[in-house]
C-alpha cells in the first residue's frame, strides 16, 4: 500500500492558505482517481483506493490529511504507517515549499525539516525517510514575514500556476509507484511548467481570494 500524505491546517479558516496547498493536492488526487469518501482515521481524514501503474499493475493507496494542525502532522502519519505497516519508502508527503518558486516542484528523500513545522514533526514522530513531494509557494523576501506569508490566502493572480500544478500532481501520480520520483517530477513540469526564478523575490500581487 501506497500513503499519500497532504499537509494542511484543518477548518474552513485556513482552507485557502498557501499552508494548505497538501490538502488541496489530495483532494484532487481523490476526485481525479476515484477514491472512496473521506473518514476520520488516524487522526485524520482518509480515504482509500488504488492507482494503476505505468505496467498495468493495480496498488492499493491511502490519503491523508492530518486534522491535527500542521504543527503535529507526524502524528497521524506515524498512526497510519504503524497501523497499514507502510514503510517510509511507500509515504509520499505533499507540502508547500517556500524556498522553491510559485509553481516549481521537486522530489526529495530525508534531509532536514528546513524549518517546515509539519515536516519537522514527521521526522519526529514518524520517519524521516518519507519521500517529500515540495510545491513552490514563494517566498515573502524577509523571514519575519513567513509566518503571515503561508497562513494566508493565496491570490487571484495565483489561481492558474495553482491549479495546474495540483493538476499535473494528480495526473501523473501513478508514476510514483514505481518509485520514478525523478520521472514524475520531470512529467509534473512538463504538464504544468513554471519560470525558474528566485523564490525570495516579492510576489506582485499579494492580496488574497
Amino acid at each position: 500500500m501506497l500513503l499519500i500524505v497532504g499537509l494542511g491546517n484543518p477548518g474552513a479558516k485556513y482552507a485557502g492558505n498557501r499552508h494548505n496547498i497538501g490538502f488541496m493536492a489530495v483532494d484532487r488526487f481523490a476526485s481525479k482517481h476515484a477514491f472512496g469518501p473521506w473518514r476520520t482515521r488516524f487522526q485524520g481524514e482518509a480515504s482509500e483506493g488504488a492507482l494503476i501503474a505505468p505496467d498495468g499493475t493495480k496498488v492499493k493507496a491511502l490519503l491523508l490529511k492530518p486534522q491535527t494542525f500542521m504543527n503535529n502532522s507526524g502524528h497521524a502519519v506515524a498512526d497510519a504507517m504503524r497501523f497499514h505497516k507502510i514503510t517510509p519508502a511507500n509515504t509520499i508527503v505533499f507540502y508547500d515549499e517556500i524556498d522553491l518558486a510559485p509553481g516549481r516542484f521537486r522530489m526529495k528523500t530525508g534531509g532536514g525539516a528546513a524549518g517546515h513545522n509539519g515536516i519537522r514533526s514527521i521526522i519526529a514522530q514518524a520517519d524521516a525517510g518519507v519521500r517529500r513531494a515540495r510545491m513552490g509557494v514563494g517566498h515573502p523576501g524577509v523571514k519575519e514575514l513567513v509566518h503571515a506569508h503561508v497562513l494566508s490566502d493565496f491570490a487571484k493572480a495565483d489561481q492558474p500556476w495553482l491549479t495546474a500544478l495540483i493538476d499535473a500532481c494528480a495526473e501523473a501520480l501513478p508514476m510514483l509507484l514505481a518509485n520514478s520520483d525523478d520521472k514524475y517530477q520531470t512529467e509534473v513540469m512538463r504538464l504544468a511548467p513554471a519560470p525558474k526564478s528566485d523564490p525570495r523575490k516579492p510576489l506582485e500581487d499579494k492580496e488574497s481570494n
